[in-house]
């Protein structure tokens, strides 16, 4: 009985594990090509035109 419930308890929170994973993978993801984007780009006379 008691592996059953741990069974029905895995089974629904691992679609929100998985989507948390992802989520923290993502922001990490982004914030590296952000600060890559920054250092390449850092010269550029285009960033004065930015608003």
């Amino acid at each position: 009985m008691l592996g059953g419930v741990l069974l029905v308890i895995f089974l629904l929170s691992f679609p929100l594990v998985i989507g948390l994973g992802t989520v923290v993978l993502a922001a990490i993801l982004g914030e590296s090509l952000h600060r890559d984007a920054r250092v390449r780009n850092e010269a550029s006379e285009l960033l004065e035109l930015n608003i």
